[in-house]
Protein backbone atom coordinates (compact mmCIF):
# COMPACT_ATOMS: atom_id res chain seq x y z
CA UNK A 1 0.00 0.00 0.00
CA UNK A 2 3.16 2.36 1.02
CA UNK A 3 4.40 1.63 -2.37
CA UNK A 4 1.28 2.19 -4.32
CA UNK A 5 1.12 5.79 -2.64
CA UNK A 6 4.54 6.87 -3.21
CA UNK A 7 3.43 5.64 -6.99
CA UNK A 8 1.08 8.89 -6.79
CA UNK A 9 3.32 11.14 -5.04
CA UNK A 10 5.94 10.15 -8.79
CA UNK A 11 2.64 11.01 -10.52
CA UNK A 12 1.66 14.45 -8.90
CA UNK A 13 5.59 15.37 -9.67
CA UNK A 14 5.55 14.59 -13.27
CA UNK A 15 2.51 16.94 -13.45
CA UNK A 16 0.41 14.01 -14.44
CA UNK A 17 -3.26 14.46 -13.58
CA UNK A 18 -4.81 11.99 -10.60
CA UNK A 19 -8.37 10.43 -10.94
CA UNK A 20 -11.05 11.12 -8.63
CA UNK A 21 -10.29 7.15 -7.29
CA UNK A 22 -6.69 7.91 -6.37
CA UNK A 23 -7.20 10.66 -4.69
CA UNK A 24 -10.10 9.74 -2.99
CA UNK A 25 -8.00 6.12 -1.74
CA UNK A 26 -5.03 8.72 -0.65
CA UNK A 27 -7.17 11.03 1.71
CA UNK A 28 -9.12 8.29 2.88
CA UNK A 29 -5.78 6.32 3.41
CA UNK A 30 -4.61 9.15 5.27
CA UNK A 31 -7.59 9.92 7.49
CA UNK A 32 -7.54 6.10 8.79
CA UNK A 33 -3.80 6.55 9.62
CA UNK A 34 -2.67 4.10 6.93
CA UNK A 35 0.04 6.29 5.22
CA UNK A 36 2.45 8.65 7.29
CA UNK A 37 2.80 11.90 7.42
CA UNK A 38 6.32 12.14 5.39
CA UNK A 39 4.20 10.55 2.12
CA UNK A 40 1.42 13.33 2.58
CA UNK A 41 3.83 16.24 2.96
CA UNK A 42 5.23 15.22 -0.46
CA UNK A 43 2.08 15.02 -1.66
CA UNK A 44 1.04 18.41 -0.65
CA UNK A 45 4.57 19.76 -1.63
CA UNK A 46 3.75 18.33 -5.17
CA UNK A 47 0.49 19.80 -5.53
CA UNK A 48 2.04 23.27 -4.24
CA UNK A 49 4.68 23.56 -7.01
CA UNK A 50 2.87 21.72 -9.71
CA UNK A 51 -0.97 22.62 -9.26
CA UNK A 52 -3.87 20.89 -9.50
CA UNK A 53 -6.52 20.69 -12.72
CA UNK A 54 -10.42 21.36 -11.79
CA UNK A 55 -11.46 18.29 -11.97
CA UNK A 56 -8.62 17.03 -9.50
CA UNK A 57 -9.63 19.88 -7.22
CA UNK A 58 -13.56 18.88 -7.05
CA UNK A 59 -12.17 15.56 -6.46
CA UNK A 60 -9.92 16.69 -3.36
CA UNK A 61 -13.32 18.55 -1.58
CA UNK A 62 -15.14 15.37 -2.12
CA UNK A 63 -12.77 13.69 -0.68
CA UNK A 64 -12.34 15.68 2.26
CA UNK A 65 -16.39 15.67 2.90
CA UNK A 66 -17.03 11.70 2.94
CA UNK A 67 -13.65 11.67 5.19
CA UNK A 68 -16.53 12.82 7.92
CA UNK A 69 -19.85 13.75 8.39
CA UNK A 70 -21.88 16.26 6.66
CA UNK A 71 -24.51 18.68 9.12
CA UNK A 72 -28.24 17.69 8.79
CA UNK A 73 -29.68 20.97 8.51
CA UNK A 74 -33.24 19.64 7.76
CA UNK A 75 -34.89 21.15 10.50
CA UNK A 76 -33.95 24.80 10.21
CA UNK A 77 -36.65 25.98 7.99
CA UNK A 78 -35.31 28.77 6.13
CA UNK A 79 -32.46 30.62 3.79
CA UNK A 80 -29.37 28.86 5.26
CA UNK A 81 -26.13 31.15 4.68
CA UNK A 82 -22.23 31.51 5.42
CA UNK A 83 -19.51 33.88 5.02
CA UNK A 84 -15.86 32.94 4.51
CA UNK A 85 -12.95 35.52 4.97
CA UNK A 86 -9.67 34.76 3.98
CA UNK A 87 -8.37 36.36 6.80
CA UNK A 88 -6.97 39.73 7.64
CA UNK A 89 -5.74 41.81 10.78
CA UNK A 90 -8.65 43.32 12.43
CA UNK A 91 -11.06 40.99 10.46
CA UNK A 92 -14.27 40.95 12.18
CA UNK A 93 -17.19 41.32 10.39
CA UNK A 94 -18.47 37.61 11.46
CA UNK A 95 -19.38 38.38 14.88
CA UNK A 96 -21.71 41.41 13.71
CA UNK A 97 -22.76 39.54 9.80
CA UNK A 98 -24.04 36.97 11.92
CA UNK A 99 -26.28 38.20 14.31
CA UNK A 100 -27.33 41.17 11.63
CA UNK A 101 -28.11 38.38 9.05
CA UNK A 102 -30.29 36.28 11.35
CA UNK A 103 -32.10 39.66 12.55
CA UNK A 104 -33.24 39.79 9.38
CA UNK A 105 -34.63 36.40 9.47
CA UNK A 106 -32.22 33.94 7.85
CA UNK A 107 -30.21 31.61 9.33
CA UNK A 108 -26.27 31.57 9.77
CA UNK A 109 -24.52 28.18 10.75
CA UNK A 110 -21.01 29.27 11.36
CA UNK A 111 -18.23 26.47 11.39
CA UNK A 112 -15.41 28.77 12.45
CA UNK A 113 -11.50 28.87 12.48
CA UNK A 114 -8.91 29.98 14.76
CA UNK A 115 -6.04 32.68 14.29
CA UNK A 116 -2.64 31.27 12.47
CA UNK A 117 -0.15 33.29 11.34
CA UNK A 118 -0.75 37.06 11.41
CA UNK A 119 -4.41 37.00 10.71
CA UNK A 120 -6.83 36.41 13.93
CA UNK A 121 -9.42 33.54 14.04
CA UNK A 122 -13.23 34.00 14.71
CA UNK A 123 -13.50 31.50 17.90
CA UNK A 124 -10.16 33.09 19.49
CA UNK A 125 -12.27 36.36 19.11
CA UNK A 126 -15.52 34.91 21.01
CA UNK A 127 -13.70 32.65 23.39
CA UNK A 128 -12.20 35.89 25.01
CA UNK A 129 -15.33 36.22 25.88
CA UNK A 130 -15.66 34.58 30.15
CA UNK A 131 -17.30 31.38 29.29
CA UNK A 132 -18.05 31.18 26.02
CA UNK A 133 -18.16 27.54 24.54
CA UNK A 134 -17.25 26.88 20.85
CA UNK A 135 -17.02 23.34 21.08
CA UNK A 136 -21.13 22.35 20.74
CA UNK A 137 -22.00 18.73 19.36
CA UNK A 138 -23.56 18.68 15.58
CA UNK A 139 -27.29 18.39 16.96
CA UNK A 140 -26.58 21.13 19.67
CA UNK A 141 -25.19 23.48 16.92
CA UNK A 142 -28.42 23.24 14.81
CA UNK A 143 -30.80 23.72 17.60
CA UNK A 144 -28.58 26.67 18.56
CA UNK A 145 -29.31 28.11 14.79
CA UNK A 146 -32.76 27.46 14.68
CA UNK A 147 -33.36 28.92 17.91
CA UNK A 148 -31.47 31.85 17.81
CA UNK A 149 -30.79 32.33 14.06
CA UNK A 150 -27.04 32.27 14.12
CA UNK A 151 -24.35 29.83 16.26
CA UNK A 152 -20.75 29.61 16.06
CA UNK A 153 -18.77 26.47 16.90
CA UNK A 154 -15.23 25.24 15.31
CA UNK A 155 -14.52 22.36 13.42
CA UNK A 156 -15.56 19.00 15.33
CA UNK A 157 -13.52 15.84 14.92
CA UNK A 158 -16.73 14.41 13.02
CA UNK A 159 -16.63 17.43 10.09
CA UNK A 160 -13.81 16.97 7.77
CA UNK A 161 -11.24 15.41 9.84
CA UNK A 162 -9.27 14.71 6.38
CA UNK A 163 -8.99 18.70 6.40
CA UNK A 164 -7.99 18.96 9.79
CA UNK A 165 -5.09 17.03 9.74
CA UNK A 166 -3.86 18.15 6.41
CA UNK A 167 -3.98 21.41 7.56
CA UNK A 168 -1.96 20.82 10.10
CA UNK A 169 0.88 19.95 8.15
CA UNK A 170 0.50 22.71 5.76
CA UNK A 171 1.36 24.76 8.24
CA UNK A 172 4.49 23.62 8.56
CA UNK A 173 5.74 22.56 5.21
CA UNK A 174 5.43 26.03 3.21
CA UNK A 175 2.00 24.60 1.48
CA UNK A 176 -0.58 27.06 2.76
CA UNK A 177 -0.32 29.41 -0.34
CA UNK A 178 -1.65 26.48 -2.53
CA UNK A 179 -4.77 27.52 -4.60
CA UNK A 180 -5.58 23.87 -4.86
CA UNK A 181 -5.21 23.27 -1.34
CA UNK A 182 -6.72 26.69 0.07
CA UNK A 183 -9.81 26.09 -1.79
CA UNK A 184 -10.04 22.24 -0.49
CA UNK A 185 -10.08 23.27 3.05
CA UNK A 186 -12.44 26.14 2.63
CA UNK A 187 -15.11 24.42 0.98
CA UNK A 188 -14.91 21.37 1.98
CA UNK A 189 -15.86 22.69 5.21
CA UNK A 190 -18.68 25.15 4.13
CA UNK A 191 -20.36 22.59 1.61
CA UNK A 192 -20.11 19.96 4.99
CA UNK A 193 -22.29 22.44 7.15
CA UNK A 194 -25.02 21.99 4.79
CA UNK A 195 -26.19 25.84 3.99
CA UNK A 196 -28.00 26.98 0.81
CA UNK A 197 -25.07 29.69 0.29
CA UNK A 198 -22.07 31.20 0.54
CA UNK A 199 -20.69 34.99 0.97
CA UNK A 200 -16.89 35.33 0.52
CA UNK A 201 -14.92 37.83 1.21
CA UNK A 202 -11.55 37.29 -0.42
CA UNK A 203 -8.90 39.72 0.83
CA UNK A 204 -5.97 41.46 -1.59
CA UNK A 205 -3.08 43.79 -0.12
CA UNK A 206 0.10 43.31 2.21
CA UNK A 207 -2.31 41.65 4.77
CA UNK A 208 -3.70 39.22 2.57
CA UNK A 209 -2.39 36.01 1.27
CA UNK A 210 -3.27 36.75 -1.85
CA UNK A 211 -1.39 40.25 -2.77
CA UNK A 212 -3.34 41.42 -5.46
CA UNK A 213 -6.45 42.26 -6.97
CA UNK A 214 -5.46 39.74 -10.04
CA UNK A 215 -4.69 36.96 -7.00
CA UNK A 216 -8.06 37.22 -4.76
CA UNK A 217 -9.96 37.03 -8.07
CA UNK A 218 -8.09 33.52 -9.46
CA UNK A 219 -8.58 32.41 -6.00
CA UNK A 220 -11.89 33.69 -6.13
CA UNK A 221 -13.14 32.20 -9.27
CA UNK A 222 -11.56 29.07 -8.27
CA UNK A 223 -13.55 28.92 -5.05
CA UNK A 224 -16.94 29.53 -7.00
CA UNK A 225 -16.39 26.89 -9.47
CA UNK A 226 -16.15 24.68 -6.55
CA UNK A 227 -19.66 25.88 -4.84
CA UNK A 228 -21.50 26.51 -7.81
CA UNK A 229 -20.50 22.34 -8.79
CA UNK A 230 -22.45 21.63 -5.43
CA UNK A 231 -25.32 23.79 -6.49
CA UNK A 232 -24.73 26.47 -4.33
CA UNK A 233 -25.67 29.93 -4.29
CA UNK A 234 -22.39 31.95 -4.25
CA UNK A 235 -20.86 35.52 -4.34
CA UNK A 236 -17.21 37.08 -3.52
CA UNK A 237 -16.99 39.73 -2.55
CA UNK A 238 -13.14 41.33 -2.94
CA UNK A 239 -12.08 43.71 -0.57
CA UNK A 240 -8.75 45.63 0.50
CA UNK A 241 -6.30 44.08 3.34
CA UNK A 242 -3.82 47.30 2.56
CA UNK A 243 -4.68 48.76 6.07
CA UNK A 244 -6.18 46.59 9.13
CA UNK A 245 -9.93 46.86 9.41
CA UNK A 246 -11.68 48.68 11.82
CA UNK A 247 -10.38 50.36 15.33
CA UNK A 248 -8.70 47.19 17.14
CA UNK A 249 -6.29 43.68 16.43
CA UNK A 250 -6.54 41.56 19.51
CA UNK A 251 -9.38 39.12 20.41
CA UNK A 252 -11.04 41.03 23.61
CA UNK A 253 -10.34 44.02 21.68
CA UNK A 254 -12.22 43.89 18.48
CA UNK A 255 -15.33 42.18 20.49
CA UNK A 256 -15.46 45.13 22.67
CA UNK A 257 -15.52 47.11 18.99
CA UNK A 258 -18.11 44.64 17.36
CA UNK A 259 -20.57 45.67 20.30
CA UNK A 260 -19.77 49.04 19.87
CA UNK A 261 -21.07 49.04 16.12
CA UNK A 262 -24.18 46.89 17.63
CA UNK A 263 -24.82 49.30 19.98
CA UNK A 264 -24.77 52.37 16.57
CA UNK A 265 -21.58 53.85 18.68
CA UNK A 266 -18.93 55.63 17.20
CA UNK A 267 -14.96 56.27 17.96
CA UNK A 268 -13.89 59.70 16.50
CA UNK A 269 -10.17 59.13 15.34
CA UNK A 270 -7.60 62.47 15.89
CA UNK A 271 -8.26 63.32 11.95
CA UNK A 272 -12.17 63.56 12.59
CA UNK A 273 -12.94 60.05 10.89
CA UNK A 274 -15.02 57.31 12.44
CA UNK A 275 -12.32 54.72 13.15
CA UNK A 276 -15.33 51.89 13.15
CA UNK A 277 -16.52 53.05 10.31
CA UNK A 278 -14.92 50.32 7.22
CA UNK A 279 -15.38 47.83 9.68
CA UNK A 280 -19.26 48.36 10.31
CA UNK A 281 -19.79 49.29 6.14
CA UNK A 282 -17.85 45.61 5.01
CA UNK A 283 -20.22 44.09 7.81
CA UNK A 284 -23.07 45.48 5.85
CA UNK A 285 -22.09 44.89 2.75
CA UNK A 286 -21.79 41.29 3.33
CA UNK A 287 -25.01 41.06 5.25
CA UNK A 288 -26.41 42.50 1.97
CA UNK A 289 -24.95 40.28 0.04
CA UNK A 290 -26.02 37.41 1.67
CA UNK A 291 -29.46 38.05 2.22
CA UNK A 292 -29.37 38.82 -1.49
CA UNK A 293 -28.41 35.42 -2.36
CA UNK A 294 -31.77 34.35 -0.78
CA UNK A 295 -33.73 35.17 -3.27
CA UNK A 296 -36.44 37.32 -1.20
CA UNK A 297 -34.83 40.75 -2.24
CA UNK A 298 -35.20 42.38 -5.77
CA UNK A 299 -31.71 43.98 -5.52
CA UNK A 300 -28.20 44.04 -3.57
CA UNK A 301 -29.68 47.79 -2.32
CA UNK A 302 -32.76 46.62 -0.84
CA UNK A 303 -30.97 44.33 0.89
CA UNK A 304 -28.27 46.41 2.54
CA UNK A 305 -31.39 48.27 3.63
CA UNK A 306 -32.64 45.35 5.58
CA UNK A 307 -29.53 44.93 7.03
CA UNK A 308 -28.89 48.83 8.25
CA UNK A 309 -32.61 48.78 9.66
CA UNK A 310 -31.05 45.13 11.62
CA UNK A 311 -28.50 46.89 13.29
CA UNK A 312 -29.75 50.33 13.53
CA UNK A 313 -32.93 49.00 15.34
CA UNK A 314 -30.86 47.05 17.83
CA UNK A 315 -32.11 43.56 17.05
CA UNK A 316 -28.52 42.23 16.16
CA UNK A 317 -27.12 43.00 19.03
CA UNK A 318 -29.84 41.36 20.90
CA UNK A 319 -29.27 38.48 18.84
CA UNK A 320 -26.21 38.45 19.70
CA UNK A 321 -26.27 38.65 23.47
CA UNK A 322 -28.70 35.82 23.18
CA UNK A 323 -26.37 33.89 21.61
CA UNK A 324 -23.27 34.19 23.84
CA UNK A 325 -25.59 33.59 27.09
CA UNK A 326 -26.87 30.14 25.33
CA UNK A 327 -23.56 29.17 24.38
CA UNK A 328 -22.18 30.32 27.90
CA UNK A 329 -20.58 33.44 27.31
CA UNK A 330 -20.91 36.38 30.00
CA UNK A 331 -20.19 39.20 27.91
CA UNK A 332 -20.08 41.59 30.71
CA UNK A 333 -17.50 40.17 31.78
CA UNK A 334 -15.13 40.82 29.20
CA UNK A 335 -11.90 41.71 30.19
CA UNK A 336 -9.43 44.65 29.37
CA UNK A 337 -5.77 44.61 29.13
CA UNK A 338 -3.38 46.19 32.25
CA UNK A 339 -1.06 47.63 30.72
CA UNK A 340 -0.82 50.02 27.46
CA UNK A 341 1.76 51.52 25.62
CA UNK A 342 1.63 54.32 22.65
CA UNK A 343 3.64 54.27 19.35
CA UNK A 344 4.29 57.68 17.81
CA UNK A 345 5.10 58.89 14.07
CA UNK A 346 8.66 59.72 13.82
CA UNK A 347 7.83 62.88 11.26
CA UNK A 348 5.28 65.04 9.81
CA UNK A 349 3.43 64.01 6.69
CA UNK A 350 0.52 61.63 5.07
CA UNK A 351 0.28 57.70 6.46
CA UNK A 352 1.20 56.78 3.17
CA UNK A 353 1.11 52.90 3.68
CA UNK A 354 0.83 50.19 6.08
CA UNK A 355 2.63 46.79 5.67
CA UNK A 356 -0.40 44.77 7.24
CA UNK A 357 1.70 41.49 7.83
CA UNK A 358 4.17 43.13 10.35
CA UNK A 359 1.17 44.29 12.04
CA UNK A 360 0.05 40.64 12.63
CA UNK A 361 3.25 39.92 13.40
CA UNK A 362 3.46 42.74 15.96
CA UNK A 363 0.61 40.78 17.08
CA UNK A 364 1.48 37.68 17.43
CA UNK A 365 4.48 38.71 19.73
CA UNK A 366 2.21 40.41 22.39
CA UNK A 367 -0.05 36.80 21.91
CA UNK A 368 -2.72 38.10 20.79
CA UNK A 369 -2.06 35.67 17.61
CA UNK A 370 -0.05 32.23 17.00
CA UNK A 371 2.37 30.99 15.12
CA UNK A 372 2.01 27.75 15.75
CA UNK A 373 -1.17 25.58 16.56
CA UNK A 374 -0.42 25.02 20.63
CA UNK A 375 0.71 28.29 20.72
CA UNK A 376 -1.30 30.55 23.93
CA UNK A 377 -3.35 33.18 22.98
CA UNK A 378 -3.96 36.08 25.70
CA UNK A 379 -7.30 37.08 24.96
CA UNK A 380 -6.54 40.82 26.17
CA UNK A 381 -3.29 41.19 23.87
CA UNK A 382 -3.71 43.44 20.74
CA UNK A 383 -3.15 46.79 18.72
CA UNK A 384 -5.12 49.87 18.85
CA UNK A 385 -5.10 52.21 15.23
CA UNK A 386 -5.48 55.67 15.65
CA UNK A 387 -5.15 56.82 11.69
CA UNK A 388 -5.75 55.83 8.82
CA UNK A 389 -4.56 55.78 4.96
CA UNK A 390 -3.83 59.17 3.95
CA UNK A 391 -4.54 60.73 7.55
CA UNK A 392 -1.95 63.71 8.10
CA UNK A 393 0.12 63.35 11.61
CA UNK A 394 2.73 65.23 12.48
CA UNK A 395 5.89 63.82 14.77
CA UNK A 396 4.60 62.42 18.09
CA UNK A 397 1.42 61.96 16.95
CA UNK A 398 -0.15 58.44 18.26
CA UNK A 399 -0.48 56.13 15.10
CA UNK A 400 -0.48 52.98 17.71
CA UNK A 401 -1.76 51.88 21.17
CA UNK A 402 -0.05 48.29 22.25
CA UNK A 403 -2.23 46.98 24.60
CA UNK A 404 -1.65 43.64 27.14
CA UNK A 405 -0.91 42.30 30.37
CA UNK A 406 3.18 41.72 29.43
CA UNK A 407 4.53 45.30 28.95
CA UNK A 408 7.95 43.10 28.63
CA UNK A 409 6.62 42.27 24.86
CA UNK A 410 6.17 45.56 23.85
CA UNK A 411 9.30 46.87 22.86
CA UNK A 412 9.96 44.07 20.46
CA UNK A 413 6.40 44.75 18.79
CA UNK A 414 6.91 48.42 19.03
CA UNK A 415 9.56 47.82 16.84
CA UNK A 416 7.55 46.20 14.43
CA UNK A 417 4.95 48.28 14.34
CA UNK A 418 7.56 51.52 12.98
CA UNK A 419 8.59 49.51 10.47
CA UNK A 420 4.87 48.51 9.36
CA UNK A 421 3.77 52.37 8.40
CA UNK A 422 5.22 54.47 6.08
CA UNK A 423 5.10 58.55 6.48
CA UNK A 424 4.84 60.67 3.43
CA UNK A 425 4.92 64.67 2.33
CA UNK A 426 2.82 63.11 -0.56
CA UNK A 427 -0.86 62.75 0.35
CA UNK A 428 -1.42 58.75 -1.17
CA UNK A 429 -4.89 58.00 -2.83
CA UNK A 430 -8.21 57.18 -1.54
CA UNK A 431 -8.25 53.85 0.18
CA UNK A 432 -10.67 51.64 -1.51
CA UNK A 433 -12.41 49.36 0.60
CA UNK A 434 -14.23 46.51 -2.01
CA UNK A 435 -12.73 46.38 -5.43
CA UNK A 436 -15.20 44.61 -6.79
CA UNK A 437 -18.17 41.99 -6.25
CA UNK A 438 -17.74 38.76 -8.43
CA UNK A 439 -21.08 37.01 -8.99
Amino acid sequence: MTLYFADLIKKKRDRQELTSDEIQQFIAAYTSGTIPDYQVTAMLMAIYLNGMTNEETVALVKSMIHSGVTVDTSKIPGFKVDKHSTGGVGDKTSLILGPIVAAAGFYVPMISGRGLGHTGGTLDKLESIPGFNTQQSLERFVEITREIGTCFIGQTKEICPADKKIYALRDVTGTIESFPLICASIMSKKIAEGIDGLVLDVKFGSGAFMKTVEQAKSLATALMNIAKSYDKKIVSVISSMEQPLGRFAGNSLEVFECVEIMKNKKFTGPNGEDMYADTRELSLQLSAQMIHLSGKTASVNEAYSLAVEALESGRALQVFEKMCKVQGGRLSELPAAKKSHKVTAKTAGYLHSFNVEKIGLAGIILHAGRMKNDDVIHPTAGIEFHCKLGDQVKAGDTIFTIHGDEPELFAEAEQLLTLAHEISLQKPPAHVLINTVLN
